[in-house]
């Protein structure tokens, strides 16, 4: 007769899932073994239960299947928070198995309890204690459909016996598969969107994560309205490539072209997402959402005509009831403004002249000229999603993994952690930062031990540096950002992984050539210049401000010559440029 982790491992399976990613523990010996036994679902042994959640994440993001993470008793599972928030927030399907102490001793404050159940009820959308192994069957059915379903995090917490239990019958797995299902708007609703579109004089699209797989309908429907299409940074590798009408992003991270798409606009239609940042949003137009979850619609600016479906099944529906404008205007001046943008991006990510230490720009651009077309994009949070969103292209095939919505550091070398497990002959490259790549070194052991080819770009500037940039616009002297790094190639290579340290720009793209090229996994460490600026696309007067009080204080506290090296990175060389 199976044990409940039998049950487990064979319902896992008959429902796609290939691997689980964890650490062990004495409270999951009895699912570790039935993973043993069973010996042909794959254990990816991470370094610490955060990364187990980060890459079942980024293994969800990239092939919409439930994948899984799993954590022992207490401080195990509790590892797994910031990694669940991400995949939570990040709206893939995503088990993780939290296993618990002893059922008998829930209660006493026995050794390692928690009450994973309460803790992990913020980041999930099911989480519930299996009882019994005669009620662990029903709950795991329940859980996998609610992630499946509900593209989120479901958590099912095991005491560690009941893994060893019998069922008390022989049960067929569970097989949960997700339902296909059609959402649009009904019709009334989809022409009273097309006679707001068919009177705007100005319509701009803003697209995001939303547009997946609805590419060729976005780009007949920016043709039929003459419109620009501004793209948020999560539907860069949708809604960019192939389009003539795209101008870039807005946001913090993005183009002014983008920005000005978006403030120009007369109508806003909203396809996908769900942009948080409010002042980047028009005054004075219409504006139309269209998001899957009709509870997101509103909630960052004034909505007009709210409509509840997915855009893939909703734009064929509604581009037939559109008119064909022939008027150019508004579509022409946001392409010439994307043009003018994308030069003087551009004209930053060169190597200039050999000087040290090397702009990240170019680090980005050289990177992605150097990429395989399909490609798996890893990024930190910080100054390395600035120059992802900026310099690196896509074309339908490659793919781009990040904590877009969560924003947690330390994301991007677990998230290579799963995508290279999940397709191991893929190229995955991780854009990690000095700060996210030291705070999860131990997933570079990780890395090795699973033999997973992953390499990581490390962006070493010595420092927080969005954090330091964020300093400076609140108009504060930079304070306890610097970091104290040894040198990160020697602990890659210490670790067993190829490694290089580059410090001048000429020696970059052989440094690069030869990770791509070697069969394992490997590093790149690249000195970047710290005082590099991401600035946004339009800057408020209390960041005007901000960044004024931050350089009459940096002068006043000793320390001019960190304002000299912030000018000659930027001011000068953007006046040569």
């Amino acid at each position: 007769m199976p044990t409940f982790a039998d049950h487990v491992i064979a319902s896992l399976k008959a429902s796609g899932v290939r691997r689980l990613y964890g650490l062990p523990g004495d409270s999951l010996n009895g699912l570790t073994d039935a993973i043993r036994r069973d010996g042909e679902v794959d254990w990816v042994h991470v370094r610490h239960e955060e990364s187990a959640a980060f890459a079942a994440a980024a293994e969800a993001g990239l092939t919409g299947d439930l994948t899984v993470c799993v954590g022992s008793c207490g401080p195990g599972n509790l590892h797994l928070i910031n990694g669940l928030f991400d995949a939570q927030r990040s709206r893939v399907p995503v088990l993780a198995i939290a296993a618990q102490i002893p059922g008998s001793e829930i209660g006493s404050g026995y050794f390692q309890e928690t009450r994973p159940q309460e803790l992990f009820a913020d980041c999930s959308v099911y989480a519930e204690v299996v009882t019994s192994p005669e009620h662990g069957p029903r709950v795991l059915e329940m859980a996998m459909r609610a992630a499946v379903e509900r593209r989120g995090v479901a958590v099912v917490v095991v005491p560690g016996e009941i893994f060893l239990g019998k069922t008390g019958r022989d049960l067929a797995p569970t097989v949960v598969r997700p339902a296909r299902t059609v959402v649009r708007p009904d019709d009334a609703d989809l022409r009273e969107a097309a006679a707001l579109l068919n009177d705007g004089q100005r319509v701009t699209i803003l697209a995001g994560a939303g547009a997946a797989g609805a590419h060729d309908d976005l780009v007949r429907l920016a043709e039929t309205l003459k419109a620009p299409v501004v793209h948020a940074l999560r539907g860069k590798e949708y809604v960019e490539y192939d389009n003539p009408y795209d101008v870039g992003m807005t946001g913090l991270l993005g183009f002014a072209s983008g920005y000005k798409a978006i403030e120009e606009a007369d109508t806003l239609l909203m396809l996908g997402t769900d942009f948080p940042y409010r002042q980047f949003y028009p005054q004075g137009a219409k504006v139309i959402q269209l998001d899957i979850r009709g509870e997101q619609i509103g909630r960052r600016t004034h909505v007009d005509l709210p409509l509840v479906g997915s855009v893939r099944d909703t734009l064929p529906a509604l581009l037939p009831l559109l008119t064909v404008k022939s008027g150019r205007k508004h579509l022409d001046e946001a392409l010439a403004h994307y043009a003018r943008t994308r030069k003087s991006l551009d004209a930053l990510a060169v190597n200039d002249r050999e000087r040290t230490p090397i702009h990240p720009q170019f680090v980005a651009r050289t990177l992605d000229r150097l990429a395989d077309r399909d490609a798996v994009f890893t990024v930190d949070v910080g100054s390395p999603v600035v120059w992802a969103a900026r310099y690196l292209t896509f074309n339908g095939h490659r793919r781009l993994l990040g904590s877009f919505n969560h924003g947690t550091m330390a994301c991007a070398l677990p998230h290579a952690v799963g995508a290279q497990a999940a397709y191991p002959g893929r190229q995955v490259v991780s854009l990690s930062g000095d700060g996210g790549l030291t705070m999860l070194l131990g997933e570079l052991f990780t890395l090795r031990q699973n033999r997973l080819p992953a390499k990581i770009v490390v962006f070493n500037n010595g420092s927080l540096n969005f954090v330091e940039l964020e300093m400076k616009a609140a108009g504060i002297v930079n304070y306890a950002t610097e970091l104290d790094n040894p040198q990160l190639a020697e602990v890659a290579a210490a670790v067993g992984l190829w490694a290089r340290r580059v410090e001048r720009p000429g020696d970059l793209e052989d440094a690069l050539k030869g990770a791509f090229a070697h069969d394992g996994p490997a590093l790149v460490e690249v000195m970047t210049a710290r005082q590099e600026l991401s600035v946004p696309p339009a800057v408020t007067v209390e960041q005007a401000k901000g960044f004024t009080l931050y350089a009459i204080r940096t002068i006043l506290s000793g320390r001019g010559e960190e304002l000299l090296d912030l000018v000659t990175t930027n001011v000068a060389r953007r006046i040569l440029h």
